[in-house]
């Protein structure tokens, strides 16, 4: 997971991420933490890049904090004003392979695929061991990943792109089944000002592809223990074909 990642393109993240359903998989989150008898509390996102889903579940009654790599997330998450109500959000600039708190958490929640980003296995199974470290006993584990089916069929060796008004990207997708490394080639175009001039960026991002059962290994080997597992983007039991699943763990008292 390079630190050059989200730079440039965090300042349009959010502008070509506009439809992606926060709202609906905070209630998804929020519904989850309440039937598991996590309703509210200390909450923490880990990789919360601008901060979306962390307003999100802060409108719902958490207390937040949002750890991310990303200074340049962070900076714009911290423009931005709670919800009305809401407490005060803190944002923390660490790494989720080697995130420190002030105390524990009732809940620690991932969205948006930060899991794939951890490429090592070993450093996931220490990502883990930390959730479990920050987590009050009895807490709550929320994180999806993208599946090896939507690396596979959906992005495979394809091509992407997007054009807005102040901003375009070129997306350039592989996936090795060998490594079960998907690679991510953007080219981004961002408006400078009002003279119509554009500034070229290049991102690479790479992503790993988990299994279900290898995933649930290394949960219970960090002493979490799963609770279910659900289509994210559904809210139904995970298919087949399912894109992004979500996976519920709770640490043993």
């Amino acid at each position: 997971m390079p630190d050059e990642m989200y730079t440039s393109f965090a300042q349009v993240y959010d502008l070509f991420m506009e439809d992606t359903p926060y709202a609906q998989w905070a209630d998804t989150i929020h519904r989850i933490l309440t039937e598991e008898g996590c309703g509210g509390g200390l909450v923490c996102e880990l990789g919360c890049g601008t901060g979306r889903m962390t307003r999100e579940l802060a409108a719902r009654g958490y207390d937040m904090t949002g750890i991310d790599l990303s200074p340049d997330m962070l900076a714009i998450a911290r423009e931005m004003e709670p919800p009305e109500g809401a407490r005060p959000i803190l944002y923390l600039n660490q790494d989720m392979r080697g995130f420190e708190l002030y105390g524990t958490m009732a809940a620690i929640v991932s969205v948006c695929d930060c899991i794939n980003y951890i490429t090592d296995p070993g450093e996931l199974q220490q990502v883990f061991a930390l959730v479990q470290n920050y987590l009050d006993p009895d807490g709550i584990f929320i994180f999806d990943i993208n599946s090896r089916y939507k690396y596979q069929e959906v992005l495979a060796e394809n091509t992407f792109s997007e054009m807005r008004e102040d901003a375009c990207y070129v997306w350039e997708n592989s996936f090795d089944p060998e490594t079960q490394e998907n690679i991510y080639d953007l080219e981004l175009f961002v408006r400078e000002d009002e003279s119509g001039l554009y500034q070229r960026f290049h991102e690479t991002h790479i992503q790993r592809a988990y299994g279900r059962e290898e995933i649930r290994g290394w949960l219970e080997h960090a002493g979490l223990f799963l609770q279910r597992e659900l289509d994210l983007d559904t809210g139904g039991a995970v298919r087949e074909d399912s894109q992004r699943i979500c996976f519920v763990a709770r640490k043993r008292a």
